[in-house]
């Protein structure tokens, strides 16, 4: 198998599973956070799970490039993680909800009301919000719509990292290779 292929789909998926595994752990174990600390929590998560970029790219710079990589290629191959780990999350999230029943919208949907309700809106403001929120119930019950988001989710914090990756990764004396 191409090196390449290797590494993207070794620190894709592992950076994809572990992040789905941990939000669902979340998900499921957390009821007492409150729902905007859910969010932060998990673009923490997905923050610390893509350093498999990171390390991916790392290893493929120390193990097949004798410890040197250029930007562009060290991007290429952080972008190609970051992609494989947001396939590998969208395709596991769509395994969560059909196990689920597909209850992740009601709970989210009730969650985003509830913290209306207790920041005061009322009256035509929560009506309103209401609305929008069972508008966007209905779009995300289409998998063309829900799939595309579910990896827009991840995707741009791995880019990022990905970025952050390709900039360090490409001076030898960054964490060089060990002999």
């Amino acid at each position: 198998m191409n090196p390449i292929l290797r590494y993207t789909a070794t620190y894709g998926l592992l950076s994809g599973l572990a992040v789905c595994a941990v939000l669902i752990a979340g998900f499921t174990f957390a009821d007492h956070l409150n729902f905007s600390h859910q969010l932060w929590f998990g673009y923490l998560v997905m923050l610390v799970v893509l350093t498999f970029i990171f390390v991916g790219v790392k290893r493929y710079r120390d193990v097949e490039r004798g410890g040197v990589i250029k930007f562009l290629p060290a991007l290429g191959l952080g972008l190609a993680i970051a992609a494989a780990a947001g396939v590998a999350y969208a395709l596991l999230w769509e395994v969560y909800l059909a196990a689920t029943n597909y209850r992740f919208m009601d709970q989210y949907i009730a969650g985003i009301i509830s913290h209306a309700k207790a920041a005061g809106v009322s009256g035509d403001r929560l009506a309103r919000k209401i609305a929008e929120l069972e508008a966007m119930r209905v779009q995300y019950a289409n998998p063309l719509f829900r799939i595309p988001m579910t990896f827009l989710e991840i995707f741009p914090v791995g880019l990022v990292v990905a970025i952050l990756s390709a900039l360090s990764l490409q001076f030898p004396k960054v964490l060089p290779a060990r002999r």
